[in-house]
């Protein structure tokens, strides 16, 4: 990443709207994601967090997990809006989750509030799937 990278990427992240709610964080994925913005989808996650995606796999960090969804958005995939189910605060982490329209069996995330109120993800475990049972 060169210099001029590091300042536009810092300039697009203070341009962001900053999730305010635990919950904001779905709502500005799929907008992202819609918009095919792959920075403003990793500058939901601190910079350390790891996705559970792609299934079976971890992606660590917010470097990699921009460059993981510069790919997936590159096919221009649409993503409907999830209505959250309750989300558990305990101090600064939140436990929110999703039941996915898709099949995927559930979408978990923990995100943690920053110094300004804003949260981000720390953990994101975008697909539960009931493991085959053996032999099957």
């Amino acid at each position: 990443m060169t210099a001029h990278d590091t300042s536009t990427e810092k300039a697009t992240e203070k341009a962001l709207q900053k999730a305010m709610r635990p919950e904001d964080l779905t709502r500005l994925f799929v907008e992202r994601s819609n918009a095919g913005d792959a920075a403003g989808v990793a500058a939901l996650y601190e910079p350390d967090a790891v996705l559970a995606y792609p299934p079976g796999s971890r992606t660590v960090g917010r470097d990699a997990i921009r460059a993981l969804w510069e790919k997936v958005l590159a096919d221009r995939p649409h993503f409907e809006p999830e209505e959250p189910l309750p989300t558990l605060v305990s101090g600064d982490l939140a436990l929110t989750s999703t039941p996915p329209r898709d099949g995927a069996g559930a979408r978990a995330q923990v995100a943690r509030r920053q110094p300004d109120g804003s949260w981000l993800r720390v953990l994101d475990q975008p697909e539960f799937v009931t493991p085959p049972e053996p032999g099957t």
